[in-house]
């Protein structure tokens, strides 16, 4: 027989961004332990607006572990416990009966709240607008065999393209980098002879975006790829900053080089 849990949730409240948030106690019993987090969440709820107060504002879609909307800081980990895991995946059983369960959004100033455990994280949508395209011609499918790619190439932008854009990266830095996420999305289309064209204008859009955002910068605590639910490797930071540094190089002398007549005559 299935067990229930009795759990003793801290969760912040916050009404909106410019609102003074809080930790609120709910008592959570009789949970199931074959239940999600999510579902946890949506019993606490029910249970809140049947006694006529105000239920907790969280983000959710898919609950598969594809969306990346299940954004909770749990017990301090983004995700919480459970490595290689979204929040929607979590199971209770990885909790035990009677524990203390702290529950907030993810944090960083790119990330307002909008309300409880809700945030806007328009800013990552920003950053794959700046770069997240080609300019291949569309149209009918091409033959498989047209455009040869290697299979190192193949995999590795398959790996990249893993990433659900969650945000967990930046809640786990201690500078709330996004530089994990920025170099997956970069580097899916680098890897690819189709990205080719757009690559240095790629990288530096997406750079400059997520700068602009108010991200952090990257200092190497490797937080983000413990964090991640999708185990995306750091070594894309690294790609991305040899990317980056040749297409400052690029745009500052080599382009306005070609635009005198190729031979860097003004």
């Amino acid at each position: 027989m299935a067990r229930s849990l009795h759990l003793h949730l801290k969760v912040w409240r916050q009404a909106s961004a410019n609102a003074k948030g809080y930790f609120q106690d709910i008592e959570a019993r009789d949970i199931p332990e074959s239940a999600s987090f999510l579902e946890m969440m949506d019993i606490v709820n029910q249970r809140i607006i049947t006694s006529g107060g105000d239920p907790i504002a969280f983000d959710h879609d898919c609950r598969e572990g594809i969306c990346g909307m299940c954004s909770m800081v749990i017990n301090g980990r983004a995700h919480g416990p459970e490595r290689s895991t979204t929040t929607c995946q979590l199971h209770m059983r990885k909790f035990h009966d009677g524990d203390t369960i702290w529950i907030e959004p993810f944090r960083a100033v790119a990330f307002p709240v909008i309300k409880d455990l809700a945030v806007d994280r328009t800013s990552f949508d920003k950053i794959q607008i700046a770069g997240g395209f080609i300019s291949v011609r569309t149209g009918s499918v091409q033959d498989a065999n047209a455009l040869p790619i290697s299979k190192e190439a193949a995999d590795a932008s398959m790996d990249a393209a893993e990433c659900i854009g969650c945000g967990a990266c930046v809640a786990a830095c201690p500078n709330a980098s996004a530089m994990l996420f920025t170099s997956a999305k970069a580097g899916q289309l680098n890897m690819l002879p189709q990205g080719q064209p757009e690559k240095h204008r790629r990288v530096l859009g997406m750079v400059r975006s997520m700068d602009a955002a108010g991200f952090g910068n990257c200092s190497n605590h490797y937080e983000c790829e413990g964090a991640c639910p999708k185990d995306i490797s750091v070594r894309w930071i690294a790609k991305m900053n040899r990317d980056y540094a040749l297409a400052t190089v690029h745009e500052a002398v080599i382009a306005p080089a070609g635009k005198g007549g190729g031979d860097g005559a003004g």
